[in-house]
C-alpha cells in the first residue's frame, strides 16, 4: 500500500453533464493531485474534473471539486501499468435523473 487520504468531495460542484452511465456502474471521472506542500488548512491534495486535450491547450481553468490530504505514506508509490486486457466499450452520457444533491 502506497498511502492513505483523508479527502472531501463537494458534490455541488461537479457538473452533471459529466457523469456517465457505464457497463457496471454511474461514474464521475477525476483526476487527483497530491503536492509536497500543504496549504493553510493543511491539505496536500486535491482533485479537479479530468480533462480533455483541448481543456489543457485552451488553458481552461480547472474545476476543483474537493480536497484533502494524505494522513499515512510507506513513502512509495508507484505508478499504475493497465493490463493487456480486452478494451472496454465506451461509456454513454446520463440521460435519466440521478438521485445525487445537486
Amino acid at each position: 500500500m502506497g498511502a492513505l487520504i483523508n479527502f472531501q468531495l463537494d458534490l455541488n460542484k461537479l457538473d452533471k453533464n459529466k457523469i456517465v452511465k457505464g457497463k457496471k456502474g454511474t461514474y464521475y471521472d477525476l483526476t487527483i493531485s497530491v503536492s509536497e506542500k500543504t496549504d493553510p488548512y493543511g491539505n496536500n491534495v486535491s482533485a479537479f474534473d479530468k480533462e480533455t486535450k483541448e481543456d489543457r491547450d485552451a488553458k481552461t481553468p480547472r474545476n476543483y471539486v474537493g480536497n484533502g490530504n494524505v494522513f499515512w505514506t510507506d513513502g512509495v508509490i508507484s505508478r499504475a501499468e493497465k493490463s493487456q486486457s480486452a478494451p472496454v466499450k465506451a461509456s454513454q452520457p446520463v440521460t435519466e435523473d440521478i438521485d445525487l444533491p445537486f
